[in-house]
């Protein structure tokens, strides 16, 4: 169906968003009509036909679920109403947004939107709907990230699809997952895919600078502000200016370094070392971590303004253990990779030795997948793999062994020693809190971690 032909129904009680799609469409589609309150969509949809409905996630209504969104897109679905349906969504709802699309969207939007992408949402959605097939926003994942960035599994396909939808906004980025599960390539697709494509992509392990050249590091600094300070030099911000910084492994920077980090971003300027002169900057701020989000939040180790700055949308990036159906597509991928590399026939897998990549852990995530691929395609004697061609790491194997034990013994040591607290003070959580040294919040975080 042509959008010239179509109907469409935009709900949402924001009148400043139902006033800009109105002016948008009305020279696009056939009828444009509005709607505030989602209580009279079974009106809208018994008075005619509606081809796309553009539907809010969010409205203060009688309606109360904290995802209003979904409730609204099940009841036109019990209506069996033939429209379909584009959810309207904010960057922290992103999550929910990829729920509906498994409830049955065709969809979603982020505000703030693009005019054009909006509108080529809408006839992408009426194109589908014509022809009849099966609405999945992963259709095409392959054409939006690339080659680098793999992955069949359905952890996978909703971050590619995050990715597409996050991409062209300049929403800040924290990417969290283990070491070796690919986050530096998350931070890359989205700058390829974003606005700022063809400005630099500028990249910082943070946890590798000391104290002492982070600032520098960062910032720049003027010519003779410290002693091998021999001329001036832009820090990594300025240099990424109109691009994108990706600033890795965040949680290692110390708690006073953490301030002036969120005076940069809070000012969009920054002071280089030795000079007055403050240089504005334009930047898409992308990062990564392996610490999770729960012990993140503990106000002892990073500060919590900090976290909402840098954590305007959330990327979790699975474990390879826990994305099993990407084992061997990846290990294809890297042994033609590698076979290219040193010359050598394109190897082939016996079936024993996928079913040894398929039943190992993989400590070291996709970073280790990489490496056991590499070697075995350099050792291999035939050009069939087999399980002996694949040397897992004993590194890794053997850290995972010391580590996990003592994981459960310091876990078991805390939780013994909240509850003795706790106990001795006879429930009362400020009295234990502070004989624990933690903040309420931070007793009631492990309260809950530990199901006491």
């Amino acid at each position: 169906m042509n959008l010239k032909n179509a109907s469409i129904l935009i709900v949402d009680d924001d009148t400043d968003v139902l006033t800009a799609v109105r002016l948008l469409l009305k020279t696009e589609a056939k009828e444009v009509v509005t709607e505030k309150n989602p209580e009279n969509l079974r009106w809208h949809l018994s008075k005619g036909t509606v081809d796309v409905i553009l539907l809010d996630m969010n409205f203060n209504s009688s309606i109360n679920t904290g995802n209003e969104g979904l409730f609204w897109l099940k009841e036109i679905q019990k209506l069996k109403s033939e429209a379909a349906v584009i959810m309207i969504t904010a960057y922290g709802d992103i999550d929910l947004a990829v729920r509906s699309l498994k409830e049955g969207a065709a969809d979603f939007v982020v505000k703030p939107w693009h005019n054009e992408k909006l509108v080529s949402t809408i006839k992408d959605t009426l194109k589908r709907k014509s022809n009849k097939t099966s609405i999945t926003p992963f259709a095409n994942v392959d054409t939006i990230i690339g080659k680098e960035l793999l992955g069949d599994s359905e952890a996978m396909q909703q971050i590619f699809y995050k990715i597409e939808k996050i991409a062209p906004t300049d929403a800040n980025i924290l990417i969290l997952g283990e070491n070796g599960t690919g986050k530096d390539l998350i931070a890359k697709a989205i700058h390829q895919q974003s606005l700022r494509s063809s400005h630099p992509f500028v990249k910082v392990d943070v946890g590798a600078l000391t104290e002492s050249l982070f600032e520098s590091e960062l910032f720049g600094h003027k010519k003779g502000a410290f002693t091998d300070a021999r001329e001036d030099r832009p820090g990594r911000f300025e240099t990424a200016n109109k691009g994108t910084l990706f600033l890795d492994e965040i949680a290692n920077i110390p708690l006073h370094l953490q301030a002036k980090l969120l005076s940069v971003l809070q000012n969009r300027q920054v002071t280089r070392l030795g000079s007055n002169e403050p240089q504005p900057i334009d930047i898409r701020l992308i990062c990564a971590t392996n610490v999770g989000l729960a012990e993140l939040a503990n106000e002892n180790r990073f500060r919590k303004d900090l976290i909402y700055r840098i954590n305007t949308v959330e990327i979790m990036v699975p474990p390879l253990r826990k994305r099993d159906h990407d084992i061997i597509q990846l290990a294809k991928h890297f042994s033609i990779i590698y076979s290219n590399k040193y010359l050598k026939p394109t190897p082939e897998f016996d079936t024993k030795a996928l079913e040894k990549l398929l039943n190992y852990h993989y400590p070291g995530n996709v970073r280790e997948l990489q490496y056991i691929i590499e070697r075995a395609v350099i050792m291999a004697d035939d050009h069939v793999l087999q399980p002996n061609d694949l040397i897992f790491s004993p590194i890794e194997s053997s850290l995972a062994a010391e580590l996990e034990p003592a994981e459960m013994k310091l876990s078991a040591v805390e939780k013994n020693t909240i509850l003795k607290v706790i106990e001795k003070h006879k429930g009362n959580i400020t009295k234990a809190a502070r004989e624990l040294g933690l903040t309420r919040t931070a007793l009631y975080r492990r309260l809950s971690k530990y199901d006491i």
